[in-house]
């Protein structure tokens, strides 16, 4: 039987500057629990990759900052001592090894024994979907089927955390998309704790536990997907978590004034402007006639399982709308809107 295992991980007062005086990373505190799975999100050069290195032991933090496993400080061990697995988009195979011998290479450096290490190896094959590949070579495989070897590599040691570096990058979307179903099946299976980075929010919503979303070196939200999401914490956060209408309005009791009518948005305390974001989903199309907001309906495009309308004329700016396809209207149409008011998350003004 699979061993479940993980360490509760700390990062306490983590920053990162280079010698040339780059500052990667402000300085950031973060308790991950035992068998959680942390996600790193941001843009490029947001600094995600070098606490992740810092996790991992490759980076030392600037003074003062520590690394504790279990309570334990490892802040300067090297990688090798700190038990950690790591997964990099590239896979990092041993080419002249078949599956089983990758899968089984971290286990025989640490000196398993022959029977112990066939039947981790056996498991891993099965939970990993690769069962008849263990004796092919790595280059008779394909992308997908490589990235599930690195992973099972990963965590054939029982790794204390492991460490999943963009693994999911290189593939293409369909693929992608199947593997981060499978992947949070394994972790979720084997109770690892993780530390995923990506720059992509459908792998940060389907795969974190919380999502920390991170921009020019310093952390910007630490949430559940459900409070990125819907509660951003600023106007980064909810226009890089998915799409979102920001709108910049003056409010009179409680209610956005807008040029196709009145928004109301509950509790506004003291503001006289508001900066407003709404999700497209939340937005619905009602009788113009007893809207107490409408638009004129400028575009509609096709988008799988939904159509996105785009509206003018209702605020200052387009709003955009996801609605079904059962939902009929014609470009210069006047539509009517209408948005919950607890489905408005007022944002801090910028500056």
């Amino acid at each position: 039987m699979m061993i479940r295992h993980g360490a509760a991980l700390k990062v306490e007062n983590c920053g990162k500057t280079f010698a040339d005086g780059t500052c990667a990373l402000a300085r950031a505190t973060l308790d991950i629990a035992q068998s959680e799975t942390l996600v790193l999100l941001g843009p490029s050069g947001c600094g995600k990759t070098t606490l992740l290195r810092i996790v991992a032991g490759l980076e030392m933090p600037d003074a003062g900052g520590r690394v504790l496993f279990d309570g334990k400080d490892l802040t300067r061990q090297p990688i090798e001592k700190r038990n950690v697995g790591m997964v990099f988009q590239s896979y990092a195979l041993f080419p002249n090894m078949t599956v089983a011998e990758n899968i089984g290479y971290g286990l025989r450096i640490r000196g398993v024994s022959r029977l112990e290490r066939a039947a981790r190896v056996a498991e891993l094959i099965t939970l990993t979907n690769l069962g008849g590949l263990e004796h092919r070579r790595i280059d008779q495989l394909s992308g997908g089927q490589r990235q599930r070897v690195a992973l099972a590599r990963a965590v054939a040691i029982r790794p204390s955390v492991l460490l999943l570096d963009e693994p999911l990058t290189a593939l293409d979307a369909a693929l992608r998309e199947r593997l981060r179903g499978e992947l949070n099946g394994l972790l979720r299976t084997l109770g690892i704790t993780a530390i995923y980075v990506t720059h992509d929010q459908a792998e940060a919503m389907e795969l974190g536990d919380r999502i920390v979303v991170m921009r020019k070196g310093a952390i910007a939200q630490v949430g559940t997907p459900r409070e990125i999401y819907f509660t951003p914490a600023d106007r980064f956060v909810a226009e890089f978590v998915g799409a979102a209408n920001i709108i910049e309005a003056p409010i009179e009791s409680g209610d956005l004034i807008l040029p196709g009518g009145r928004q109301p948005v509950g509790s506004t305390g003291s503001r006289a402007r508001a900066v407003a974001m709404v999700r497209p989903e939340t937005i619905r199309i009602v009788d113009a006639d007893k809207a107490s907001l409408t638009g004129i309906v400028d575009s509609i495009r096709f988008a799988g399982d939904r159509q996105r309308i785009i509206v003018r004329d209702a605020a200052a700016i387009p709003l955009a709308l996801d609605v079904p396809h059962t939902i009929h209207v014609r470009a210069g149409e006047r539509i009517g809107l209408s948005i919950a008011a607890d489905s408005i998350r007022l944002l801090p003004a910028e500056g």
